[in-house]
């Protein structure tokens, strides 16, 4: 498993990031293909992008 991965997972449920966010970042991250365009969300391609980047940055934003 991957350290990074677990970590940066861990940390944004413990900080109660949106769980549509977190989806995006762990698809993102591992370059799973984005989800249909008729379940898209600001949330998810957000994560999404961060999560390509590997980015853990921007996670505050999407606290509830």
């Amino acid at each position: 498993m991957n350290q990074e991965y677990y970590d940066a997972v861990t940390k944004m449920e413990e900080m109660g990031v949106n769980a549509e966010y977190i989806q995006g970042w762990q698809g993102g991250y591992v370059h799973n293909p984005l989800r249909e365009e008729q379940r898209l969300n600001e949330a998810y391609e957000a994560g999404y992008e961060d999560g390509k980047a590997h980015t853990t940055e921007n996670f505050g934003n999407w606290t509830k």
